[in-house]
């Protein structure tokens, strides 16, 4: 805890400048801040795809990223809401379009099933 994933579509690796690593580095030290989570606990994904449409029509001029953060059971939603803006900051911030595209960035924080279990070992 906690899980997050950062979908992106493809054009983002592609025509964006964009530094994955520091973004990752921006988001857990956020994540610790606002939610007060672990940092050895903050995991990320980054999950590119290829496959994205806006409308009816593929995205072209136009190119998506999406922030899933999931924590434990806990936080209010106020410090949520917190950790949504600042995560939507981040991908602002190091996410840049190059070449006219547009960039749809959203962020979503939501509570870990109470199903949700981990292993770590050998």
């Amino acid at each position: 805890m906690p899980q997050i994933t950062v979908d992106h579509s493809a054009q983002v690796t592609s025509s964006f400048a964009c530094d994955w690593p520091a973004f990752v580095r921006d988001l857990h030290g956020t994540v610790v801040e606002i939610a007060a989570a672990k940092l050895p606990a903050c995991k990320t994904r980054l999950r590119p795809t290829g496959d994205v449409f806006i409308g009816h029509e593929p995205v072209g001029d136009h190119a998506l990223v999406h922030v899933h953060i999931a924590l434990l059971p806990g936080r209010t939603e106020e410090t949520k809401a917190r950790l949504t803006e600042a995560a939507l900051e981040l991908v602002r911030r190091h996410v840049r379009a190059s070449g006219g595209l547009t960039l749809h960035a959203s962020a979503e924080v939501r509570e870990l099933d109470a199903s949700y279990r981990k292993y770590e070992g050998e």
